[in-house]
């Protein structure tokens, strides 16, 4: 590793962690975990308590009571969704500078005049900041699980599944960050890669979990394989090679948008030039 790619690593690093951008994704993604069950088990709870006024209408609510209140299962299933898709807008929300808002600013200096490489630039991004999401959904998943067994009444999930279910957040928000970073760096425009990443998951996961296409082998419905994979609590082994392939499907994506990100920065060029300063 050159010296520049040690500074951009350097750099990427103290602009993501020093700025407490990392410690607020982080908070907010462990906090959806957290507070989901404590929503899931608390509506159990309400409705538990009246089910005497719906009794009156002929509505019969045990059954839905049960299963919001009977295990942790159904806790770190509705933990998920918050965090690969509201932590998803925090985060790319709050990685704008990186992706592509920092050119804008005139924040960074690429022409290949100032002796800058493409690579150096590029590369350091799609390593500090996919990865940092990677962990934040773990850890997410697991607070998820710590809470759904303090306040459900069985604790129906496994280790494995809860680690399995974190990695498959995880690779999620990779995912989703990857494409922002590749768009937004190509294009010099954040706010609008943003946008785009965060409608795509929306309507890409939706799509998908109303075709009949089925969700192995999709890296866009990593998501529901989670809460599959909680819901069930282990895997086979067949299920478990399906899941892997899944995953390698997913990390090609991302090493293709890249790659795309890397060409993009090769073939344009960045007006530096202007008469104000920003710092």
């Amino acid at each position: 590793m050159n010296i520049q790619t040690k500074a951009s690593f350097v750099r990427e690093s103290l602009s993501f962690f020093r700025t407490k951008k990392f410690l607020i994704i982080a908070l907010a993604v462990v906090g959806i975990s957290i507070v989901f069950p404590l929503l899931t088990s608390g509506l159990g709870d309400l409705m538990d308590s009246m089910s005497d006024i719906y009794a009156e209408y002929d509505i019969d609510v045990s059954t839905m009571t049960e299963e919001l209140g009977s295990s942790a299962s159904t806790g770190i299933i509705m933990s998920t969704s918050g965090i690969t898709e509201i932590g998803l807008i925090v985060l790319l929300i709050l990685i704008n500078s990186a992706a592509g808002g920092e050119q804008k600013k005139r924040a960074v200096i690429i022409p290949k005049s100032a002796g800058l490489r493409s690579f150096a630039y590029i590369f350091p991004k799609f390593i500090v900041y996919p990865l940092s999401a990677f962990v934040i959904a773990v850890i997410a998943m697991f607070a998820s699980w710590i809470v759904s067994v303090m306040v459900f009444d069985a604790n129906d999930a496994t280790f494995g599944g809860v680690l399995l279910a974190g990695i498959l957040a995880g690779i999620s928000l990779m995912l989703y960050t990857c494409f922002h970073l590749a768009l937004g760096t190509a294009t010099g425009k954040a706010g609008m890669s943003a946008a785009v990443c965060i409608a795509a998951s929306i309507l890409l996961s939706n799509f998908f979990a109303f075709s009949s296409t089925g969700n192995m082998y999709n890296p866009f419905v990593l998501t529901a394989l989670a809460k599959t994979v909680i819901a069930k609590g282990t895997v086979s082994g067949a299920e478990f090679l399906d899941i892997a392939v899944t995953i390698v499907f997913a990390l090609a994506l991302m090493i293709v948008a890249y790659f795309l990100a890397l060409f993009a920065q090769n073939a344009r060029k960045i007006d530096n030039r202007g008469d104000e300063i920003e710092l």
